[in-house]
């Protein structure tokens, strides 16, 4: 995890259910989209330049 990962404003999306679990939460920044395990905030956020944040979600989607 790169420094600073912790200070970012994370969110899940509203499509998570109301128990919390089994989600990812993002951070997004002027330079980069960041992604990382709410069931353990420890561990390395995953991070893509916001180019790249579109193609990301189209593969992992499946379209």
């Amino acid at each position: 995890m790169s420094s600073g990962t912790t200070e970012l404003a994370w969110f899940k999306s509203s499509y998570s259910g109301s128990q919390g679990d089994s989600c990812v939460e993002v951070a997004i920044t002027e330079q980069a989209v960041h992604v990382r395990d709410s069931k353990d905030v420890t561990r390395p956020a995953f991070t893509v330049g916001r180019e790249g944040w579109a193609p990301f979600v189209r593969f992992a989607s499946g379209y």
